[in-house]
């Protein structure tokens, strides 16, 4: 019982030191990785917020685990050894120990179940009230966002390495045009390919979501704070994979509402088809433009 207690209060010790140290290592720039980062990025949603707690309560449990199992594995090594036991038990079974060993793991899986259906239930149901329809579709090798509500469309490539720098963001994660998003309202993205399969992915967001063709899946986020987070195909596609990022931009409303309303005009639908997104015209543009 005492070597149980110090090994439980060790283990989680030292969960809470890495649980510290990787929010501490965790990039310091909401939105994107950064070297030696350690943990996730920053949640800046419900469901992220959600994901990272589950993810550092699983990872509590299992520390614990891993240290009593080590503990014990190190002292059946020194009580059962040789030296301290010249003459092995004969024993070939013991119930208790035996029901015991099958119903613990039992139950620390269910007691891992329960949140993890929680949040998937979390993840997978849209709330009824959304205030932004995106579609997104995926090509080889760029996306097309459409904005149903609106009635306007636009295509995102990946910025050129000097386009990026002029930018002033990172290159393979820049998009010449941002999807842009109100802060603290409910987004739902739908979600389908034009070729091969596809993923939309946002870490910070906490959202991934496979993109098929012939086939509608759909995400929902919302945002609670300004900012630009970027993600990338997460579904090898083709050669041009790495060269597939995502960028989304939150923003007040009024300043979405000021983007919404250049938005129509700068990739509202003509009589030769879309047009296409022009670069010259950001989200960020648009925030200052009140």
């Amino acid at each position: 019982m005492f070597t149980r207690s110090i090994l439980t209060g060790f283990s989680t010790l030292v969960t809470g030191m890495i649980i510290s140290g990787t929010e501490v290592l965790a990039n310091p720039q909401t939105g994107q990785p950064a070297e030696w980062q350690l943990g996730f990025q920053r949640a800046v949603t419900p469901v992220m917020e959600s994901i990272s707690t589950l993810h550092n309560y699983v990872l509590i449990l299992i520390t614990v685990i891993s240290f009593f199992v080590a503990g014990l594995l190190i002292y059946i090594v020194v009580r059962f050894n040789a030296t301290s036991n010249p003459t092995p038990s004969n024993t070939t079974h013991h119930t208790v120990i035996e029901v015991l060993w099958t119903a613990i793991p039992i139950l620390i899986l269910v007691v891992m179940a329960i949140p993890s259906f929680k949040l998937l239930y979390f993840q997978d149901t849209v709330p009824e009230q959304v205030d932004v329809n995106i579609k997104a579709t995926a090509y080889q090798w760029f996306w097309t966002y459409e904005y149903t509500d609106d009635d306007f469309e636009f295509d995102a490539f990946k910025l050129e390495p000097d386009e990026a720098e002029e930018a002033g963001e990172p290159y393979l994660l820049a998009t010449d045009t941002k999807v842009v998003v109100p802060v603290g309202k409910v987004v739902r993205v739908q979600i389908t390919a034009a070729d091969v399969i596809h993923a939309w992915a946002v870490p910070a967001l906490g959202v991934k979501m496979d993109a098929y063709p012939g086939r509608l899946n759909e995400l929902w986020f919302q945002v609670d704070e300004p900012g630009v987070f970027y993600g990338q195909c997460s579904e090898l596609c083709g050669q041009g994979h790495a060269f597939m990022p995502i960028a989304v931009e939150a923003m007040s409303q009024s300043d979405y509402e000021i983007w919404l309303s250049e938005a129509r005009e700068e990739y509202a639908r003509t009589d030769n088809g879309i047009k296409i997104a022009d670069s010259s015209m950001s989200a960020t543009q648009a925030s200052h433009s009140e």
